[in-house]
């Protein structure tokens, strides 16, 4: 059995994609109010930058940036996917069997590590997708891929269009390059 091992670049910025098990579900922004919840709480407990980020029906991405001498980006998405598995399934706000309910005997193999003897669901595909950050034009071109991914899915014309976007921050902040800003905003991508 293969072993993948994580990069460990303490303080580093890094890309990344997490994805539901289901494709197709709206889950993500039909619960966004939990989904931010399980962000606040995990960054209370373990702080973090969040540089961009996205949040799609079924998947995300976002660009974050970790404390200096600290590289457990995999314990936070841990932190945050299981916050966020927790309370959809105690408000049952989730129709389980939408995602795959591990019982004895059934979905072997779906996500290694489930206790199949509690029922434990499938929520999340195991791993995420990551990509640590080389230099600041990377950088730029990661968060800008965040900010542009719901037009890049047909969800709207417009970059800013999309509610939940962490754009909306950036350009309040003026953090958005103006020029960028501007192709945006005047609907480039695809109007």
């Amino acid at each position: 059995m293969s072993r993948y091992i994580r990069p460990a670049i303490p303080g580093a910025s890094i890309f990344f994609t997490v994805t539901l098990s289901v494709r197709g579900s709206r889950l993500l922004v039909e619960e966004i109010a939990r989904l931010r919840a399980a962000v606040r709480a995990t960054m209370a407990e373990r702080p973090f930058h969040v540089d961009a980020w996205v949040v799609l029906p079924d998947h995300m991405h976002a660009v974050w940036t970790l404390p200096e001498g600290d590289s457990g980006y995999a314990v936070r998405w841990g932190a945050i996917k299981a916050r966020f598995t927790h309370g959809v399934r105690q408000a049952e706000a989730v129709t389980w069997p939408r995602f795959p309910v591990v019982r004895a005997g059934q979905y072997a193999g779906v996500n290694p590590g489930l206790r199949q003897d509690k029922g434990e669901v499938a929520l999340w595909q195991r791993r995420f997708w990551e990509h640590p950050i080389r230099d600041e034009a990377d950088f730029n071109a990661h968060v800008r891929y965040c900010w542009n991914n719901p037009v890049k899915h047909g969800f709207t014309a417009r970059a800013v269009d999309w509610p939940y976007s962490s754009i909306h921050r950036d350009m309040r902040l003026g953090r958005v390059d103006p020029e960028w800003a501007g192709v945006i905003l005047h609907g480039i991508f695809g109007e």
